[in-house]
């Protein structure tokens, strides 16, 4: 299976980076191929704008989304966002290592969905869901928040975690046709204890480990 990691956390030393390293490492000892994608290392610019390709659709008039079926036609894309799709498109597992930051992830994340998911490449005009281009492929979110299970549950201040998380599994990974499992939460990462997070880690290990040792199937995507 070809894993692609995509990490967003500037800090190399966080809980978060470690998660990640759990991921390379866990796939690596079970004969995976891991492509790592580390946005704050490899210093991705997340803004959107006409540096995003080499052609041009309209010079008068910006449209995003015209100018990414374009690049998506002639191959022009610019050399980070070809980069990042051409590990998207060999993956067979997407796993996204971030943070919640203001009840969503940090905007690199965003600005990477925004750029590298592009119209054309990512979707098209009545691909979605269940006939989206991602089809075939499985994706999961592991997280790590400052809030605790208290926090995230219903009728407390954030709400659950799934509601947290709708936009990136159903709005973005569901909505390209991937198959999505339950993200993988550590809860208040910040505010426990080295056995605490060293349990955390061991946790996400088994359940990557879960992941990685059954042929690919359906997985139903959040509703």
């Amino acid at each position: 299976m070809n894993i692609l990691v995509v990490h967003a956390h500037p800090e190399p030393r966080s809980f978060c980076a470690a998660m990640k390293d759990v991921t390379v490492e866990t796939a690596a000892a079970a004969g995976h191929a891991v492509a790592v994608s580390d946005l704050f290392a490899e210093d991705f610019d997340p803004v959107a704008g006409r540096h995003d390709f080499t052609t041009v659709a309209d010079p008068d008039l910006f449209h995003y989304q015209r100018e990414q079926a374009l690049a998506a036609e002639e191959g022009a894309f610019a050399p980070d966002i070809a980069r990042e799709q051409a590990r998207l498109a060999a993956a067979d597992l997407l796993v996204l290592h971030f943070p919640i930051w203001w009840g969503a992830p940090p905007a690199i994340l965003k600005g990477w969905f925004d750029r590298v998911l592009a119209f054309g490449f990512a979707y098209r005009d009545g691909t979605r869901f269940d006939s989206g281009l991602f089809k075939g492929k499985q994706a999961i979110c592991c997280v790590t928040t400052g809030g605790t299970p208290q926090r995230f549950s219903e009728g407390d201040a954030y709400g659950p975690i799934d509601k947290v998380l709708w936009p990136v599994e159903r709005l973005t990974l569901a909505y390209l046709g991937a198959a999505v499992h339950p993200a993988h939460v550590a809860y208040a990462a910040p505010r426990v204890d080295d056995a605490a997070r060293a349990a955390m880690l061991a946790a996400w290990r088994e359940r990557l480990a879960g992941l990685l040792a059954v042929a690919p199937a359906a997985v139903p995507v959040p509703a």
